[in-house]
C-alpha cells in the first residue's frame, strides 16, 4: 500500500486539484534570495483538503548555515509538516555532498521536532553523494521507473515518478493517517504483534526504525523488514555460537573440579536462560526511511 501526492512550484496554481491525494509538498525558497510567492495559498489549500504538507528548500552551492535560516524562517510550516532540502543542478552550480549534508543537519538543528528530508535525482544519490546521507529519509526522483520503483537499493520514503505538468509522488506509507504520524514523530505504541499484524508486515515495502547498536545506525536509521529479519538471523546465530561455546566451557571446567557437578544441568540451565533472551526480539515500528545507493 502506498500513498499519493505532488509537488508544486511557483508555476503551479494555487487551487491545484487535491483529487486523490494524500500530501503535497510545496517549494518555500532558493537559496538565500528567493521566496515562493504562492506558498502560503499552495499550504492552505492543501490543509484544507486534509493532506499532509511539505515545504523544501532549493539549495545552491556554499552559505549553508545562511540557507538552512532562511529556509526555516520563510517557509509557511506549520508543526506536523515535512521539511526537505532540494539537491539538484542550480544557475550557480550543484552544492557538494558536504553543503548537502550540512543543510539538513543545520535544518534539523533549527526545527528539531520537523521531519527532514533530502530529495535529489538518482545522478546526485548515485555518483555524486558519498555519505547516503538524508536526514529522515530519501526522496528519490527517478521518473523513467514506474510508480513505487525506483532504481535504488536503498531504503526510499518518496518516489517521485512523474515529471510532466505537475510533478507526481508516491509515498511509501500504508495511509494517509500513517504519514501524517511519521510526520508528526508519532511512536507505535508497545502492544505486542497479532498473526494479523505480522502477515500485514511481511507483505508491505514500507521500512522500520534500525536497531541502534547496528554498525550503519548513524547514517542508516532505517531498514526494510527483509534486512531487518536478514539481521535477528545473524544475532541468533551469533548467540547459538555463543552458547555453543559456552556450553564446551562449563564441560571443560566441571572436568577440572571433579565428578560432583552436574555438567548436564548446568549447561541446560544456562542454554535455556540465553534462548529465553533471545526469543524476546522487538523491531521498533516508527514508520519509514533512507540511505545508500
Amino acid at each position: 500500500m502506498s500513498v499519493q501526492g505532488i509537488d508544486v512550484a511557483s508555476y503551479q496554481t494555487a487551487t491545484f486539484d487535491t483529487d486523490g491525494l494524500d500530501f503535497v509538498f510545496i517549494k518555500a525558497t532558493e537559496g538565500t534570495s528567493y521566496v515562493n510567492p504562492k506558498q502560503e495559498e499552495q499550504a492552505a489549500h492543501g490543509r484544507a483538503a486534509g493532506l499532509v504538507v511539505g515545504f523544501y528548500g532549493f539549495l545552491h552551492p556554499g552559505n549553508v548555515q545562511a540557507q538552512a535560516q532562511y529556509f526555516v524562517e520563510k517557509c509557511a510550516s506549520q508543526p506536523g509538516d515535512v521539511l526537505a532540502c532540494d539537491w539538484e543542478p542550480t544557475s550557480t552550480g550543484t552544492a557538494s555532498n558536504a553543503d548537502k549534508d550540512a543543510f539538513i543537519k543545520a535544518v534539523k538543528a533549527l526545527r528539531p521536532d520537523h521531519r527532514v528530508l533530502l530529495y535529489c535525482d538518482l545522478e546526485r544519490w548515485k555518483n555524486v553523494d558519498k555519505t547516503s546521507y538524508a536526514g529522515d529519509g530519501l526522496w528519490i526522483a527517478d521518473p523513467n521507473h514506474s510508480a513505487g520503483h525506483p532504481s535504488i537499493k536503498a531504503p526510499w520514503l518518496f518516489h517521485q515518478y512523474g515529471i510532466r505538468g505537475t510533478d507526481r509522488d508516491l509515498g511509501n506509507f500504508t495511509s494517509r493517517a500513517a504519514l501524517a504520524a511519521w510526520a508528526a514523530g508519532s511512536k507505535e505504541d508497545d502492544m505486542p504483534l497479532t498473526k494479523a499484524d505480522v502477515k500485514t508486515l511481511a507483505t508491505t515495502d514500507d521500512v522500520f526504525k534500525a536497531p541502534a547498536d547496528a554498525a550503519d545506525y548513524p547514517t542508516n536509521k532505517y531498514w526494510t523488514l527483509a534486512t531487518h529479519v536478514e539481521d535477528q538471523t545473524q544475532r541468533i546465530r551469533a548467540t547459538q555460537k555463543t552458547v555453543n561455546a559456552m556450553a564446551a566451557t562449563i564441560q571443560t571446567l566441571a572436568g577440572m573440579v571433579g565428578s560432583g557437578v552436574d555438567t548436564a544441568a548446568v549447561v541446560a540451565a544456562v542454554q535455556s536462560a540465553i534462548a529465553e533472551a533471545v526469543v524476546h526480539v522487538d523491531v521498533d515500528v516508527t514508520g519509514p526511511k533512507t540511505q545508500e545507493g
